[in-house]
């Protein structure tokens, strides 16, 4: 289903907004642009994180003993696997037209506001806070919350900074 949005430029491919020009952008500032589907949080996703980077906290891979010690009685996904979740998020909600690459500059703040469950399904919701131009770039700072399906409150909310190169530039 593709519904029109009011505004030029932004239009809806299925539940994903298609940008077609990142510049346009600046006349949104405050407002969410976009929200992901859901993807979930399985224990074999956690697992995997565990083993690349080293965190194998019993909190994380051991359900057996999580059920029986953590407040959570259950494995609950890394902080850092949330947050690395952004980009694709992203990707899920928002396709960008006539870009050349997009860098993902950096983080202002991020706070990790509750757990995400082994099982559990999370989104992203993408709210604009800035626009500027960065040399051939245009620099986005995104307000990026991730929610859990049900919770009162999200997983993690991150101030977020991408450098969007359109088609043409250098870089």
């Amino acid at each position: 289903m593709q519904t029109e949005m009011p505004v030029e430029q932004f239009r809806y491919v299925d539940t994903m907004i298609r940008l077609d020009n990142v510049r346009s952008l600046g006349n949104r500032i405050g407002e969410e642009i976009a929200v992901s589907d859901w993807l979930e949080i399985t224990q074999a996703r956690i697992d995997q994180f565990a083993a690349a980077t080293g965190d194998m906290q019993w909190i994380h891979v051991d359900p057996a003993r999580a059920a029986a010690d953590s407040p959570f009685k259950t494995t609950i996904a890394h902080g850092f696997l949330t947050l690395s979740l952004v980009s694709a998020l992203m990707r899920d909600a928002i396709a960008f037209a006539g870009l050349r690459m997009a860098i993902n500059y950096g983080l202002n703040r991020v706070r990790f506001v509750s757990p995400v469950p082994s099982g559990a399904r999370v989104r992203g919701r993408f709210a604009l806070r800035a626009v500027e131009d960065a040399g051939e770039a245009v620099q986005v700072t995104w307000t990026a919350t991730i929610e859990r399906e049900g919770a009162d409150k999200p997983c993690c909310v991150a101030e977020w900074i991408v450098q969007y190169y359109p088609v043409g530039t250098r870089g």
